[in-house]
């Protein structure tokens, strides 16, 4: 295939320097592409998807009338990112969910933050995911975000930004795997020739978190359950193939029951005790008798139990108070109050459209800015300005009068691009990054993660359910310094 065709348009590009030279981790990737016959690079993408439709590894779109299931899609050209530059995203990782985490605790305990007035309380308190139930709990460790999501973008200043912090019940970590597995199939000498860091650790790890946030009379082998909501999750397949790779059981809520102010869950063989709840379901379904009482998917009498101690829940019930994008906006603030620090990784400038001069600056500039509503995920209730039609910009106009607090807005970032297999070509594709983060005992931070790319041109909405797809992301090991011995 030639290269030379391909075009960065004025984009940072993962790839490509401006000028169209391949950068120095890419240059063994690209000389493999080069040297593949004709079509081969088709047939090898037709082949994985073929795999990916082998194994079933799907999404669920709600409100899709054509089906339940897609396979979810997937691009063979990786994300490369070095070394270095790595070990600062990773630092800058662990400040934040350090930091996210002192925040939580503090909100439902003494509330310092707020005393101190460096975030206004009325605005923690509005965020739809505060949950007052929640006050007093004191998980193992005082650990609340066990499993974290956090979207980075690369801006055209070549600087990387946090977009957003998923906190709750973040998704996609099996594609990660599944991705690597295909690549491996695919690009075996160019993958070890790299010295790309692996990711199937990733279970292993996991299990390892759940288990440190076992109660501590829990046994030395404590009984560990992922709860889903079911086959017509949207992530269904992730639950069963990550409760399948830590050897755990996939339950239901009505495979659960609090007998004795214990949850027990139901086997052949009778009530067996359950330790740890990794949980796939939001707050609101979680105990119909704390939260929505109309809930049919969660096990009522759950949360006096984890209250008490005999029961540990990953994530933790009311850490998506930190989930809010309007309380992103204080996440430097946050790092600074508890960490005695500057942020590692920056925000994304904010608008908040809560306090009158953002508000105005936004109405004023729709066609020119994203707005986000604070509490909306996977690329819903969000106006993408530039591309937005003059109707659509109206419509905003009124959700952010008559709700203010809901909304925020940013710039139009320029998303770096890296090249995707468009028919038989090459062409520049938007992306983000999606690494995840455990906390038990210590933060661990996946090397790599969820490369997400927009498949349609030009667009800058990466979600599977806005016709996104993914790629892998191979993150190099540092190359040892000459004269070193034994990693000394």
């Amino acid at each position: 295939m030639n290269l030379r065709s391909y075009q960065t348009d004025g984009f940072y590009d993962e790839v490509f320097h401006a000028k169209g030279e391949a950068r120095p981790e890419a240059r063994l990737l690209l000389e493999k592409i080069e040297s593949l016959e004709e079509g081969e690079l088709l047939r090898c993408q037709r082949a994985a998807e073929t795999i990916l439709l082998q194994m079933g590894i799907t999404f669920n779109v709600y409100g899709d009338s054509a089906g339940t299931e897609r396979i979810f899609p997937f691009d063979l050209i990786p994300r490369i990112v070095r070394a270095e530059e790595w070990d600062w995203v990773e630092r800058g990782l662990k400040q934040r969910i350090h930091a996210l985490n002192e925040f939580i605790d503090d909100i439902y305990h003494d509330q310092k933050i707020l005393k101190d007035k460096i975030i206004p309380e009325e605005i923690v308190k509005s965020a739809a995911f505060y949950r007052p139930q929640c006050h007093g709990i004191n998980p193992p460790g005082r650990v609340w975000v066990h499993i974290t999501g956090t979207d980075l973008v690369r801006h055209s200043d070549g600087q990387i930004y946090v977009l957003e912090d998923n906190l709750r019940v973040p998704s996609g970590v099996s594609y990660v795997l599944e991705n690597r597995d295909l690549m491996k199939r695919t690009f075996p000498k160019v993958f070890a020739g790299l010295h790309v860091r692996p990711v199937d650790i990733y279970p292993s790890k996991l299990l390892e978190t759940l288990e440190a946030i076992a109660p501590l009379r829990a046994a030395d082998n404590p009984t560990v359950v992922l709860l889903t909501p079911g086959m017509y999750n949207s992530a269904y397949f992730e639950h069963s193939f990550l409760a399948q790779r830590m050897g755990i059981q996939l339950v239901e809520g009505r495979d659960l029951a609090v007998q004795d102010g214990l949850v027990c869950m139901r086997t052949t063989k009778g009530l067996r005790r359950v330790d740890v709840i990794y949980r796939r379901i939001d707050d609101d379904f979680l105990d119909p008798q704390a939260f929505r009482p109309d809930s049919l998917l969660g096990v009522p009498g759950l949360l006096d139990v984890y209250r008490a101690g005999h029961v540990s829940l990953a994530n933790a019930p009311g850490n998506g108070v930190a989930d809010d994008k309007v309380v992103y906006s204080y996440v430097p603030d946050m790092i600074r109050y508890y960490e005695g620090a500057d942020a590692i990784l920056p925000n994304v400038p904010t608008f908040l459209c809560w306090k009158d001069t953002d508000r105005q600056h936004v109405l004023q500039n729709l066609d020119k800015l994203v707005v986000k509503s604070a509490n909306e995920a996977g690329g819903y209730g969000m106006l993408v300005g530039p591309h937005s039609t003059a109707a659509q910009r109206k419509e905003f106009a009124a959700k952010i009068n008559e709700n203010p607090r809901n909304y925020i807005a940013q710039p139009t970032l320029s998303l770096s691009r890296v090249p995707t297999l468009v028919e038989d070509q090459l062409e520049g594709r938007h992306v983000d990054l999606r690494p995840y983060i455990l906390y038990g005992k210590e933060i661990y931070v996946l090397p790599g993660g969820l490369t997400r790319v927009a498949l349609r041109k030009g667009s800058l909405v990466v979600n599977s359910s806005q016709g996104g797809g993914s790629k892998d992301t191979w993150v190099l090991a540092p190359v040892p310094q000459e004269g070193a011995v034994n990693g000394q």
